[in-house]
């Protein structure tokens, strides 16, 4: 089976929509998408600078968009779809889409409110998060429990994301475990953590009217790496999961379990299909960072 992944926040690059917008429609797609999110996502994804698309507000929108644009260039462009979807933390909400779970209005409605949310539950602490690269897993997961902080994601590949104060994760990064590196990232505050319970209660509230449909494709969730087979489970799960950690780790052990035999991770891509290279050795990728990688992405779902 070939799968479809889309990324989470902290892929996204001033202009990175640009090559997008030429496709046919998909400047009218993009207005619509700004109109259920309640952000200027063409101005987002092709004019505002580094620090403007950093806002959680208004990266999380962009990014889904932007999976949603590339989802559909691919659906035109390739002999058939993937055969399975997962989607890293806010990409979770791209993955339910794509898998018919949630109509586009509806994603994209919800990642409006889940930013928004998240970025106003960030400005309640001085909060941040730091990747942890390389060490042993327990001895990493205890050091952060000595300092209070939380390991948010677990993306595999011998990376966590440690998440907590802005103060324990100078410490962190002053002493850390043995044989690692600690790489503070440029996010708001301490998502998938303690921290976000007030977002998860904005969520829900936003997500009760919506009637899910049970995905159409394999759908895996961040949760704990298996597969869902309901449109409700897999709302619940998503509310949930921002107060929760993300474990792409055991997404990826999936994968395996799966055959999964290639991966295409959607704009904007790279992450993702950087951690499968080194966790799914062997597994072909295609990263589809601009339109012109779309051919590579349908040859090898024609493989």
């Amino acid at each position: 089976m070939i799968i479809a992944v889309f990324p989470g926040q902290g892929s996204q690059t001033p202009g990175f929509l640009s090559p997008w917008l030429e496709l046919d429609g998909a400047r009218d797609r993009l207005a619509q998408a700004s109109d259920a999110a309640g952000v200027d996502l063409v101005a987002a994804g092709t004019e505002w600078d580094a620090d403007r698309i950093r806002d959680t507000a208004v990266a999380q929108p962009l990014i889904v968009a932007a999976g949603l644009l590339s989802w559909a260039a691919l659906e035109d462009a390739a002999p058939h779809t993937p055969g399975g979807v997962a989607g890293h933390s806010v990409g979770e909400i791209t993955a339910l889409v794509a898998s018919g779970v949630l109509s586009a209005r509806e994603g994209m409605r919800l990642v409006g409110i889940r930013g928004r949310a998240m970025a106003d539950a960030a400005a309640q602490e001085q909060t941040g998060m730091s990747a942890v690269l390389g060490g042993d897993q327990e001895a990493v997961v205890a050091r952060l429990g000595e300092l209070d902080l939380t390991p948010a994601n677990y993306n595999g590949g011998g990376q966590i994301v440690a998440a907590g104060a802005l103060s324990a994760l100078a410490e962190l990064a002053a002493d850390p475990p043995r044989a690692t590196r600690v790489i503070p990232l440029q996010v708001a505050g301490a998502f998938h953590t303690r921290y976000m319970v007030p977002a998860v209660e904005t969520l829900r509230a936003a997500a009760s009217d919506v009637q899910p449909q049970d995905p159409a494709m394999t759908l895996w969730t961040n949760h704990d790496g298996s597969t869902v087979t309901t449109g409700r489970e897999s709302l619940d799960l998503l509310v949930a999961q921002v107060a929760s950690p993300v474990r792409w780790d055991l997404c990826m052990a999936s994968f395996a379990e799966h055959d999964v035999t290639g991966i295409i991770e959607l704009s904007p891509a790279g992450t993702l299909t950087g951690l499968a290279k080194r966790a799914l050795r062997g597994v072909p990728t295609v990263a589809v960072k601009t339109p012109d990688d779309l051919a590579a992405a349908a040859a090898l779902l024609g493989a």
